[in-house]
């Protein structure tokens, strides 16, 4: 069969809808190996038919409103209210939620995407202990420039079923947001009352 113009928007298209549905049936998190394994299954070579992971991060929603909108829905109200809970309990933090579960793009595996903010991330051990959480480290990797990437310190436990991973920023942390891995822009991330907001208006859900 001949290959079709690699550049086409036709061919990208299929790519990111390939790679939603992996990332919806598979609950795969990273968008770039969700796309990897879209262009591998459609038989895809060149960066050019490959779509942005914003992309991709659309076509997720899409399915989850077409497909499955009431599970997609109560989900996504389900895993937020936990983090209003989580983030008062950590509130001495600063904490701000980050990740699908504010941008609603969750799958089958999403975690509650918590940044706390301090100089003394021994203080957040001991605020988990005195919950009787049980937890164990866990990191990430972010970008603030193109230039390198940043090893942040965390904990990952779980709370009333759902895993939540705690990442832990220094305190100056809060006056600049690491890249997003969907867009490369500053990441998004909201106080307790931004999520309670987004609780109490419908429309924004999902």
């Amino acid at each position: 069969m001949a290959r079709r113009w690699l550049g086409s928007v036709e061919l990208r298209e299929q790519v990111a809808q390939e790679a939603a549905r992996l990332v919806h049936e598979h609950g795969i998190q990273d968008y770039g190996l969700a796309k990897r394994k879209a262009a591998q299954r459609l038989d895809v070579r060149g960066a050019g038919a490959l779509p942005s992971n914003s992309e991709i991060e659309a076509r997720v929603t899409e399915w989850q409103r077409i497909f499955e909108p009431e599970t997609h829905r109560n989900q996504l109200i389900d895993l937020r209210r936990l983090a209003v809970d989580v983030m008062a309990f950590l509130s001495p933090f600063e904490p701000r939620l980050a990740g699908s579960v504010l941008s609603g793009a969750i799958t089958v595996n999403s975690s509650i995407e918590l940044h706390l903010f301090t100089d003394a991330p021994e203080e957040v051990l001991m605020k988990l202990e005195e919950q009787g959480i049980l937890y164990r480290d866990c990191q990430r990797r972010y970008r603030y420039d193109s230039r390198g990437i940043s090893i942040v310190p965390g904990y990952r436990f779980t709370f009333r079923g759902e895993r939540v991973d705690a990442l832990v920023f220094p305190e100056k942390g809060l006056r600049q947001a690491p890249m997003s891995p969907v867009d490369r822009r500053p990441m998004p991330r909201v106080r307790r009352d931004r999520v309670l907001a987004l609780l109490g208006d419908s429309g924004r859900l999902g």
